[in-house]
């Protein structure tokens, strides 16, 4: 069975680019969510007046890979205790966030919080809320690090992202 997460760990080029490559993954849409204005833009998003963040929707098979195991990958490829920042790349549209669908899913992502907040000092700073709304972004956005590879913020930003999964999670990629 088909099931989807919405995560935002800062740029969604990064997000898109970690989980197209793991094992059970169908598909990713970069997007942007858990903001008030209705179809945002990638430019509106930015100045940081919608409430949006930027997120990936993850489509899975959950029996090719448990929500848990997705979760684990979210929470090595950023750093959940940075508020609303990512490297660089700061302000609300880059916070961490899950949006879920389900509350057997909300229980599910309460505890790996929880459990990954053991391995850190400083607080854990991911929220998690219901998803009301998804919006993809524009479609220049998806597949954006497989297009543009050489990039200096792809080879700088994400490609260390990317390689950092792929050596943690070596099982469960699909693509070396």
């Amino acid at each position: 069975m088909t099931k989807s997460i919405v995560l935002g760990g800062g740029c969604f080029w990064c997000t898109e680019a970690v989980f197209s490559v793991i094992e059970g993954v169908v598909s990713t849409q970069p997007g942007y969510s858990g903001g008030t204005v209705q179809n945002p833009s990638y430019e509106m998003v930015c100045e940081g007046n919608t409430g949006h963040a930027e997120v990936t929707r993850v489509e899975y098979e959950q029996d090719a890979i448990a929500l848990k195991e997705l979760l684990d990958i979210f929470f090595t490829m950023h750093d959940p205790t940075s508020l609303n920042r990512q490297g660089e790349d700061y302000g609300e549209q880059y916070r961490s966030v899950i949006f879920f669908d389900n509350e057997e899913d909300e229980a599910t992502i309460r505890r790996a919080v929880d459990e990954v907040q053991k391995k850190y000092s400083k607080k854990v700073v991911t929220v998690v809320e219901p998803l009301k709304n998804f919006y993809p972004a524009e479609t220049y956005h998806k597949d954006y690090f497989s297009k543009n590879p050489k990039t200096l913020y792809c080879s700088a930003v994400i490609r260390p992202k990317v390689d950092k999964v792929k050596h943690a999670y070596a099982k469960m990629v699909v693509k070396l």
